[in-house]
């Protein structure tokens, strides 16, 4: 740590460098908002003629730069891309970093705004803005005292980092892989078979016919030293990880939690899409955002059936289109609309033959799940002991 220096982050960075000018080349652009990238990874890229881009649609960046949204950082909308596209254009709602690379990793500082301490420092300086939205400005982060290793250091530091996240990106493209399966098996059990009308044997149901609609609230703050394990909207955007959180830190009502439940958000289904599946693995102590509406299969062996038809495409979509709210950016379903939804009445020894050909998908990426979030604890607390002093690189 002697070798070690105190900075500005400023010292080091420069924020929102370039904008689009008039000697932009390309026509086409592709465009992140604060809500396409989370916890450094890139949901989807949108595709614009530039004329028709929307007006937020101005910065550019460039390879090794670090986009950080302005707006609550705490939700993780935050990443670097290794090889952005050349036609890449982000939102104002982003501020884009650039390095000096005579003095700093941009992959090391990427992962320093990363760390838990300085999201919530930053988010707490977003809240305490005297702005009508909470938000940051460059000033806030290029503010930041940080101390910094040797450049050689922070390039081993860093290399060691995305290592671990390697195997991350490794474990989420098998889940993508796996789910994808486990959705065409689902297509050739269920939805072909249902295209000209119910098979022999099938009657007309709802999803109440196979499930409960749970709504048993707790508030936590009356709990004040328990811990609660927390699903949230923002923890399922943080790679579907529940928040371990004392009940004095939770100030509304949730609901209770079971093992085999499906979760299903209400909060503005048409724009993301978040049906969570919770087999066994649900702690004591579980509760979940009253945005979520909590679906309790009358049978475990229904576990996957419903999921599945619930997540399907061309239902999903039927069921997120009832949607009703008081602004564009606040729309929600009638609960009523997620568990009177049609459904087909298969009978139990098909639905049984399902599960043998699906549970072993479900159940490898319930395990990467826990690899996943294994595998960040290591590379967080790595990452923790490294800048605390406690272990160092040998370079």
């Amino acid at each position: 740590m002697i070798k070690w220096k105190k900075y500005r982050l400023g010292d080091v960075v420069t924020s929102n460098l370039k904008n689009i000018a008039k000697d932009y080349p390309y026509k086409i652009i592709k465009y992140l908002d604060t809500g396409s990238i989370k916890c450094g990874k890139v949901e989807t890229y949108q595709e614009f003629n530039l004329e028709d881009a929307p007006s937020r649609a101005k910065r550019l960046v460039k390879e090794h730069d670090i986009i950080y949204s302005n707006v609550r950082p705490i939700q993780r909308h935050y990443g670097y891309i290794k090889k952005p596209p050349e036609n890449l254009v982000v939102s104002t709602g982003f501020s884009v970093i650039s390095t000096n690379v005579k003095l700093a990793d941009s992959l090391y500082i990427y992962y320093l705004l990363s760390t838990k301490e300085i999201v919530e420092l930053l988010d707490s300086i977003a809240e305490g803005s005297t702005s009508a939205y909470p938000s940051l400005k460059p000033s806030d982060i290029e503010n930041l005292e940080i101390i910094l290793p040797p450049l050689s250091e922070q390039k081993e530091i860093a290399e060691i980092l995305s290592s671990l996240d390697d195997k991350i990106d490794l474990l989420h493209r098998q889940n993508k892989t796996l789910e994808a399966i486990a959705e065409t098996v689902f297509r050739q059990w269920f939805v072909e078979p249902c295209k000209n009308g119910l098979p022999k044997g099938w009657e007309e149901g709802t999803i109440l016919s196979y499930a409960d609609h749970l709504k048993k609230t707790i508030y936590p703050y009356n709990f004040s030293q328990t811990e609660f394990f927390h699903y949230s909207i923002p923890s399922y955007d943080a790679n579907k990880q529940p928040i371990l959180e004392m009940g004095s830190e939770i100030q509304s009502n949730k609901y209770c939690l079971e093992k085999y439940c499906i979760l299903f958000s209400k909060l503005n289904p048409q724009k993301d899409k978040r049906i969570w599946l919770l087999p066994e693995n649900v702690s004591e102590n579980s509760i979940c955002s009253t945005e979520f509406q909590v679906i309790k299969p009358k049978s475990i062996s229904y576990l996957y059936f419903l999921y599945g038809w619930l997540s399907s495409g061309q239902n999903y979509a039927k069921i997120s289109s009832g949607t009703g709210g008081t602004s564009s950016s606040h729309q929600r379903i009638d609960p009523k609309i997620i568990f009177s939804f049609k459904c087909p009445l298969v009978p139990d020894n098909i639905i049984n033959e399902f599960n043998e050909k699906v549970i072993s998908l479900y159940k490898k990426q319930v395990n990467n799940q826990i690899q996943i979030r294994s595998i960040e604890r290591t590379r967080n607390t790595i990452f923790s002991k490294l800048i605390s002093g406690e272990v160092w690189v040998e370079v």
